[in-house]
């Protein structure tokens, strides 16, 4: 039977964070947590490492059009 222990990610991977239920972007450890950030960029949050799996596609999917849907409101201000 494979292992079911996942490895851990590498600075880039995607995540999903389900306590914020949100997917970033990991950038590191930072003591006891992570370091995640959200993929539009913006402000960096600490996160449980034993709590975060990979995103799926469809999150990435979707947290990829919220970032780029921020981006154009913001432009549009």
């Amino acid at each position: 039977m494979a292992s079911e222990r996942q490895s851990a990610p590498e600075c880039g991977d995607q995540v999903y964070d389900p306590v914020t239920r949100r997917v970033g972007e990991y950038r590191g450890e930072a003591g006891p947590y992570v370091m995640l950030r959200p993929l539009g960029g913006g402000l960096e949050w600490e996160a449980d490492p034993a709590r975060l799996r990979p995103a799926t596609s469809a999150e990435r999917l979707s947290a990829g059009v919220k970032a780029a849907n921020e981006r154009a409101s913001r432009a549009a201000r």
